[in-house]
């Protein structure tokens, strides 16, 4: 499958590093603060703002401002992308068990026969 628009190539380069999708598991949970966030991790908040700001660029976060806090929520929407894309690999899984089910049946009336 072929990634054609700009905003699919900023989602999955947001969930390519291994940090933002932890990141991204945290928000699942609850709504956080970059100092929040960076809480978490062993590292800078700048550093974590950094991640922050290529996860909302994906649209996989909003950011809120509340008083002098901004507050990071999960876009699951954007997960959607990324859950369609894969899906368009069922039929070849399915392809595959169904294989392996006729195999194992073939196999089977083999054994069975003689």
């Amino acid at each position: 499958m072929y990634i054609d628009d700009d905003q699919t190539q900023l989602i999955f380069r947001a969930v390519a590093d291994p940090t933002r999708r932890q990141i991204l598991s945290y928000l699942a949970e609850d709504d956080m603060t970059v100092g929040e966030v960076a809480e978490q991790f062993d590292m800078s908040r700048p550093a974590v703002a950094k991640h922050l700001g290529i996860l909302e660029e994906g649209n996989l976060i909003s950011v809120e401002q509340r008083g002098r806090e901004r507050v990071n929520r999960l876009q699951a929407d954007g997960l959607k992308v990324i859950k369609d894309w894969a899906g368009g690999f069922d039929d070849l899984q399915e392809d595959s068990l169904t294989s392996l089910k006729r195999a194992v049946e073939e196999a089977y009336e083999s054994v069975n026969s003689d």
